[in-house]
Order: C-alpha cells, then structure tokens, then sequence
C-alpha cells in the first residue's frame, strides 16, 4: 500500500510543477523517479522516454504509467497517472476561470511572459541529461565526460534526425521508426 502512495504523490509531485508541458517535466521525473526513489535506472528511464515518445499521449502521463505499473502493476500504473493528472486538472480549471476575468491584465501577461524562459532551461537540461547518456552510457556525468567512450553511432543517429526533422516534412514518429530500423540493420550486419 505505501508505494501507492509514494507513486501518487511523486506523479502528483510532477503533474503539479510540470510547467511547460511534456519535455519540461523530464527533469521533475528523472528527479522523482531516480534521484528520490530509484525506481528505474538512468539507462532504465533512457528507454522510458523513448517508448514515451512512440506511444501516444504525453510523455509524463506515459511514464507515470510505465513507472506506476513496473513498480506496483496495474494498479501503480492507474494510481501513478492520477496523480500526475489531478493537479492539471485542478490548476487548469482555476486558471480559466482567472483568466476569462483578467485576460487583458498587464501583470499576467508579464508572468506569463517571465516563465517562457524558466521553460526552455527545463527543456535543455532533459535534453542535455538524455544525450549525454545516449553518447558516452548512463554511468556519464555531466563535466566529467570520458570522450574516448563516445558512441559514434548514436551521434550519427542524432544528426541525421535532426536534418531529418529541421530540414524535411517528416515527422517525429517516421524519424523514430527511421532510427530504429538503421540500428536494427547496423546490428544484423554487426556495426554497434
């Protein structure tokens, strides 16, 4: 019974902090989820948001039931998803109502405005933690990075998707699925 709670409070934890949406909350659940519980590993929540990614829904709901249900089955997951769930509900109805009254406001539009920045650093830091395992392994500390450890492969894969999704119409799902075949191939003829 104690990891229900410890699941609901911890997605709890996320749903209520997360702003900015799904790649805002990866540092909020790689902090909940490893750092004060280690549930999963690193390499462990490395999978998670790329299965995350490939599934439909938003990243944090999803690893709230991916993490919920490894670690307390079908009841961790539901139970993990509503906590992650409650607190946008209840922030966005509250929201709303505040905002039809005072939309025109001068200070919300300055709040609104001041967090965009705070966002964008959330966003870097997941995404920075997330290459740094996927180049170097998931033992890789950030400033202390073994450079001769470096995956090239990975780095390649990296790139071409970039192009892929800067350069291109192609969306994020075929450039997954692109990814994962090149691997698949590259490992069936023994590079990586």
């Amino acid at each position: 019974m104690m990891i229900y709670l410890q699941l609901f409070v911890s997605f709890f934890q996320v749903g209520l902090f997360a702003f900015g949406g799904g790649y805002a909350a990866l540092p909020l659940i790689q902090d909940q989820v490893i750092n004060n519980n280690a549930w999963p590993s690193m390499d462990e929540f490395t999978h998670l948001v790329t299965i995350s990614q490939m599934t439909p829904g938003p990243i944090a709901l999803n690893a709230a039931t991916f993490v919920g249900t490894k670690m307390g089955g079908i009841p961790g997951g539901l139970i993990a998803t509503a906590g992650c769930v409650a607190p946008s509900c209840i922030i966005v109805t509250i929201l709303a109502i505040l905002y039809l009254k005072y939309k025109n406001a001068s200070g919300l539009k300055s709040i609104l405005s001041t967090l965009r920045p705070a966002t964008v650093a959330l966003i870097g830091s997941a995404g920075v933690s997330i290459l740094v395992t996927a180049f170097w392994g998931s033992d890789a500390v950030i400033g202390a990075i073994d450079f001769a450890r470096t995956n090239g492969l990975m780095i390649a894969l990296f790139v071409l998707s970039v192009v892929l999704l800067r350069k291109t119409k192609i969306g994020a799902v075929p450039v997954m699925v692109l990814a994962g075949v090149l691997k698949l191939c590259l490992a069936l003829i023994g590079i990586g």
